[in-house]
């Protein structure tokens, strides 16, 4: 009897054991489906449509660019405007892009960083419709959401729609000082905080909602929403959205350390780790260094060039979930001479004069943080009319 049931016990744990794959597989949570992604969602709506695309390198459908799959879709793709980088992403930083003819698909290219950052009328006149995807970071100094601003601007004028395919924010949290009107530039356009919560497509919204583009007039926008993800959920890029945001550590520290853009420290460009350290030939007390050089397609010319820097690694850092100062803080307070640590670019950053001067003042970062609150709070009242991921 004693041997019975311990038999019927190991029988018991055994079918247990081969039955928990099962269940767990049964649970597991659906993969995360990029606008891009529901390409039988999108094809209806460009049936017999003359098609402009506002894409990038960071427009896939797995690993296939949207622009070649639409193409071998028979799509009528007659243009393709780029952005900041380039629509295969291979211009560095700041570099103006010229028109041209993508090589492997024949379509004509329109930079959108080069002559003009908005598209004319005259571009627009053989389009009926706007497909927009690339993929933002969430933070107000990048620049495709100033590419997509112009771009709902100009549909709005010309009377084209535009359907924008939405995907996840790699940095979605709400944190930051706000950005005044009067620093108002292509990398801070928007009142909006540093980080500012949302997607491409519930940004596009608020612009069009709160009557933020030029004149007030609004973009006749549709968006195929992202499945299978909500604001607080983890989204790690399958490709650097930037030539030098090249992997998801440097994109998560972005938020925190760009601010460093406006003083005289190197944030790494240069170097195989970019935004991934910080450093400057003054810093002699640090012990880490590296020396940038120019890498053509991604650093041309980069803060310091050919000069030894020395620093802090950030490689193995676990970047928070806030715009943490205390990276600018602790270099500040290390840097010899601090009348020439900023550079007139960290107000523009910054969206204000005001944090420059905290800093120089000595407050602490809890200080800093404090004189954030109130504007975030009405901030997030109106962030929270425009949220589709909840």
């Amino acid at each position: 009897m004693i041997r019975l049931l311990v038999f019927v016990l190991v029988l018991f744990t055994m079918v247990s054991c081969k039955a928990q794959p099962t269940q767990e597989k049964a649970t597991a949570k659906p993969p995360i489906l990029t606008g891009a992604d529901q390409i039988n969602t999108l094809l209806p709506k460009l049936k017999n449509k003359r098609v402009a695309l506002t894409v990038n390198h960071t427009s896939l459908i797995g690993k296939t660019h949207l622009a070649d799959s639409l193409k071998s879709l028979g799509v009528n793709v007659v243009k393709i405007f780029g952005p900041e980088h380039g629509f295969r992403g291979n211009a560095a930083d700041g570099e103006l892009v010229n028109d041209s003819v993508d090589v492997k698909t024949g379509i004509a290219l329109i930079s959108l960083y080069g002559k003009n950052k908005k598209p004319t009328a005259q571009q627009l006149a053989d389009v009926d419709v706007v497909v927009f995807d690339i993929q933002d970071v969430g933070t107000r100094f990048y620049t495709y959401i100033g590419t997509m601003h112009y771009v709902m601007e100009a549909c709005a004028e010309s009377n084209k729609k535009m359907i924008i395919l939405d995907r996840p924010n790699p940095n979605d949290f709400v944190d930051g000082p706000m950005n005044d009107k009067a620093l108002k530039s292509f990398v801070a356009m928007h009142t909006i905080p540093m980080a500012h919560g949302l997607t491409v497509g519930e940004l596009a919204q608020l612009l069009n909602g709160e009557g933020w583009l030029l004149n007030k007039v609004k973009c006749d926008i549709e968006i195929i929403p992202v499945k299978n993800w909500k604001h607080g959920e983890p989204y790690l890029l399958p490709v650097g959205p930037s030539p030098n945001l090249p992997n998801n550590q440097a994109i998560q520290l972005y938020p925190s350390i760009c601010l460093f853009e406006g003083t005289n420290i190197s944030l790494g460009r240069g170097t195989p780790f970019p935004f991934q350290v910080l450093g400057a030939p003054e810093l002699k007390d640090l012990t880490f260094t590296f020396t940038p050089v120019t890498i053509k397609g991604v650093a041309v010319k980069p803060p310091h060039e050919n000069k030894l820097c020395y620093g802090i690694d950030l490689r193995n850092d676990t970047p928070a979930r806030k715009i943490d100062l205390s990276y600018v803080l602790k270099i500040y307070a290390l840097y010899p001479d601090k009348e020439k640590f900023f550079i007139p670019y960290f107000d523009i950053l910054a969206g204000s004069t005001k944090l420059k001067q905290q800093i120089k003042d000595g407050l602490t970062e809890e200080q800093i943080r404090n004189s954030w609150k109130n504007d975030l709070e009405k901030y997030k009242v109106i962030r929270n009319k425009y949220v589709l991921y909840q």
